[in-house]
């Protein structure tokens, strides 16, 4: 009797403990886990303490709307570092549901099939317009002329004005719509030997290059899938000798950082994630408080208009995702809603990279709100207008090592006062030498 006793008891702690297995492995199948792969800190190498604050809010109003889903996602892993994380996860086969793209990674990735082909969702989605993005911004996102991934944030590069510097000078600021002749005229007046002592020691430029000098003039260097170059292009030769003779003016000394930080260069490009960074307290006081400045649109050539650069940090959703649908709308929430896009402007330093966000009056009081009384906030108009008819770097496998190559060539050219336009032909049948091996 009493075996019996304890073969009924045991069978009913089996039952119960069966029972509680099941509605455990009820809730684990019931529970989804989509997993989020992300670099800390700030895609455009400025300080940033707040690269948590909008994906966590995101992942909340994710997770509010979608029961049972939920976001996993590895902190502290460096941007440095994010390239290596995510070759191992891809080899392991662990690679995230939904991912940032770093810009140096997002050729190879959609050549290897990494990332998922986005064109059949962005069909499927009538709610889904991809017309509220920035074109430059969406067009970052384009290999092969398929759509691999969305945009989350955009910087475009601006030029930095030093006004202290210009004032001293008798010199006006700039219109929105200057040019190269008025840029070239402005560094003939600053660029001087102040002290006396037989060196220059006041500049005009420093950092302003030949790739910005094209970006300006109406023309590209590449084509779109790189099977060629246009470095012998008329345009692409009147931009570096433009470069050129700016540096003439320099007298073969070269403009510093250093000469730049006390106030002695009148003009730099810089990102717009720069622009907000040192704008404000107190990275405003360590790196240019010695003097006003501030920041317009890059010189137009003769040839093209008032644009520059626009690089955009992107995401995409793995080929191998088991949960599709579920990735593609997080993705959406993270780079389409307009609520965590403005989130952007209080949390990060880029800019949104929907129209609607960027050009409204609530980003320009976000941005007023962190700089002192008195500076002068770069409008939504502006700033939309910069992104949208900016240059965006082109898509193709090659391209790093084919850039690499001609910039190497141009600084030398520069440097050695070598005849432009029969050295950029040269330079570019061997640059197409490489791109059609």
């Amino acid at each position: 009797m009493k075996r019996k006793t304890v073969l009924i008891t045991a069978a009913a702690v089996l039952a119960v403990s069966g029972a509680s297995l099941a509605v455990y492995a009820g809730n684990t199948r019931r529970e989804t886990v989509l997993e989020f792969g992300m670099f800390t800190g700030s895609n455009w190498d400025v300080e940033n303490a707040n690269s948590f604050i909008i994906i966590d809010k995101a992942i909340e109003t994710f997770q509010e709307t979608h029961p049972g889903v939920r976001i996993h996602y590895y902190s502290g892993v460096r941007k440095d570092d994010y390239s290596e994380w995510f070759s191992r996860k891809l080899l392991a086969g662990q690679e995230p549901d939904v991912f940032m793209v770093l810009g140096t990674d997002f050729n190879q990735f959609s050549s290897m099939g990494v990332m998922k082909n986005l064109e059949p969702l962005i069909e499927q989605d009538k709610t889904f317009e991809t017309d509220k993005y920035f074109s430059s911004a969406f067009r970052t996102g384009q290999y092969g002329g398929n759509q691999y991934a969305l945009p989350y944030e955009t910087v475009p590069t601006l030029m930095f004005v030093n006004k202290t510097l210009l004032t001293r000078e008798g010199i006006a600021m700039p219109d929105e719509d200057w040019t190269w002749d008025d840029l070239y005229s402005i560094c003939e007046q600053v660029t001087k030997d102040a002290d006396g002592d037989g060196r220059l020691d006041q500049f005009g430029t420093y950092n302003y290059g030949w790739l910005d000098a094209v970006y300006s003039n109406g023309v590209e260097i590449f084509a779109s899938d790189g099977s060629e170059c246009y470095l012998a292009d008329d345009r692409v030769a009147d931009a570096v000798k433009f470069i050129g003779q700016i540096n003439d003016l320099y007298q073969g000394q070269n403009a510093t950082q250093e000469d730049f930080n006390a106030g002695d260069v009148a003009f730099m490009p810089l990102t717009f994630a720069e622009y907000r960074t040192y704008k404000t307290y107190p990275y405003r006081v360590k790196r240019y408080g010695s003097f006003q400045w501030d920041c317009i649109t890059m010189p137009a050539g003769k040839d093209g208009d008032n644009v520059s650069q626009v690089d955009t940090l992107l995401m995409g959703i793995s080929a191998n995702t088991r949960h599709e649908e579920l990735a593609w709308e997080f993705l959406k929430l993270l780079t389409y809603n307009e609520e965590i896009q403005t989130e952007i402007f209080r949390s990060s330093q880029g800019a949104s990279v929907l129209k609607a966000v960027t050009q409204s009056d609530e980003m320009e009081s976000i941005v007023q709100a962190d700089m002192e009384e008195g500076d002068t906030v770069i409008s939504g108009e502006l700033l939309g207008r910069v992104i949208e008819e900016g240059r965006i770097v082109p898509r193709f496998k090659q391209y790093e090592q084919a850039m690499s190559l001609a910039d190497s060539e141009i600084s030398n050219i520069l440097q050695n006062d070598r005849t432009v336009d029969s050295s950029l032909k040269t330079l570019q049948r061997t640059v197409n030498n490489y791109l059609q091996q």
